[in-house]
């Protein structure tokens, strides 16, 4: 039987999870820091740049499913923020079309998982605050030299391929190992998105080599 979403009040059919009331307790293992949300980008800490983990003891009515689409949201916030931050760095315009193309993609692919599973993440967790971007920044791109105006594109180009196929990868062996049903179509589906990004990235990282 249909339902409506507790949060924004449009109808939940039976096959789809709704997550909006879904909240979970992370601790930064560096600083102790507690932060709520569904999902963290990247697991860190917004105070110190340490690793988070989950807090044990939430609450759901389908632990299974909802875990299935928090996993999934936190690997497209990942890229989402990877190539967002990564558009301020560069200098190259060439490469800034190609990063703004690819953050325009996971943007829309997040709102598609936000309508379609009615996750409603907090506006924060795609609007962070200047402080928060440096210390993910320093993060994300750790080895990468952005006053070198040649090898730094290939360096971008290496850091969000080795991401876009770990996160392939993981999906496709995610959906193997499934039985058929919702969960396994998520997984299919986010597998055919990275691989596009994928094929885009080595495309255009062909035209950079000299």
């Amino acid at each position: 039987m249909a339902a409506k979403c507790p949060k924004c009040h449009q109808v939940v059919e039976n096959e789809i999870v709704c997550c909006a009331e879904v909240k979970y307790t992370w601790k930064c293992k560096a600083c102790g820091k507690l932060s709520t949300g569904f999902v963290v980008p990247y697991g860190r800490c917004f105070l110190c740049g340490g690793e988070n983990e989950v807090v044990k003891g939430h609450g759901d009515s389908n632990p299974i499913q909802v875990a299935v689409v928090r996993e999934a949201m936190q690997y497209e916030l990942d890229m989402y923020h990877f190539y967002r931050l990564a558009m301020k760095h560069t200098s190259d315009e060439e490469l800034r079309g190609v990063l703004e193309e690819l953050y325009h993609k996971e943007e829309d692919h997040l709102t598609e998982l936000e309508d379609k599973y009615h996750v409603h993440l907090d506006a924060s967790s795609r609007e962070i605050e200047e402080n928060n971007d440096k210390l993910l920044s320093i993060w994300i791109f750790r080895g990468i030299d952005f006053s070198d105006a040649e090898k730094h594109v290939l360096a971008l180009y290496d850091r969000a391929l080795e991401m876009e196929r770990r996160t392939r990868d993981h999906f496709k062996m995610r959906a193997e190992t499934l039985p058929s049903g919702a969960e396994k179509e998520i997984y299919r589906e986010l597998a055919a998105e990275e691989e596009d990004h994928v094929a885009v990235l080595e495309t255009e990282r062909a035209q950079f080599i000299r």
